[in-house]
């Protein structure tokens, strides 16, 4: 019972933040609410007993989300939170697709014949669907993981608007010359 109702709540929670990335006028909310809407479907995941599957929707989703702010806030050249934007373009004929697309979804669901569900739980199920997953994968990831680790500390390096070193001038020698006062000592 309680994980039904925590299933609709979320699926509800998915959609109204789903919807509220077209609604918004900032890249950063916009943002924040997809962060949003992916984590509750990641709960959705999590209440039908699918607990690998939720967790990694939940990390991945979030991290997607932060690598997508600090690349914003790193090449935008501005604050990307406050400038107004418009996420929706061709707004007529992205209603009719979607409207389409979500009929067709819903009589699929309803008419589709589903096969009855064997209620044994299956011996070492989140074991087998990692190794499905992950298998022939490890190496990849493995080497995926520290170059997307270097590519976000490369971007808030880029994007810091003054260096470490940067009083001392190009060569790094001779006397500091701080371009903002209120350095050490002053």
């Amino acid at each position: 019972m309680i994980a039904s109702v925590l299933f609709w709540i979320s699926a509800l929670v998915a959609v109204v933040a789903g919807a509220l990335v077209f609604k918004v006028d900032s890249m950063a909310r916009a943002t924040y609410a997809l962060a949003l809407s992916f984590i509750a479907v990641g709960v959705a995941v999590l209440t039908m007993r699918q607990d690998f599957v939720g967790i990694i929707v939940i990390l991945m989703m979030v991290m997607e989300m932060a690598i997508m702010a600090v690349f914003m806030i790193s090449y935008m050249g501005m604050n990307p939170a406050l400038m107004p934007m418009d996420m929706t373009h061709a707004k007529r004929p992205a209603a009719a697709i979607a409207t389409i697309v979500f009929v067709g979804l819903g009589a699929a669901v309803l008419l589709i014949p589903w096969p009855v569900i064997d209620p044994q739980p299956v011996e070492g199920l989140t074991e087998q669907l990692g190794e499905a997953m992950m298998g022939s994968k490890m190496l990849v990831m493995l080497t995926v993981s520290p170059v997307l680790f270097a590519t976000i500390v490369a971007s808030v390096v880029l994007a810091s608007p003054r260096g470490r070193y940067d009083r001392y001038g190009d060569r790094l020698r001779g006397p500091a010359h701080d371009p903002e006062p209120g350095g050490l000592g002053r």
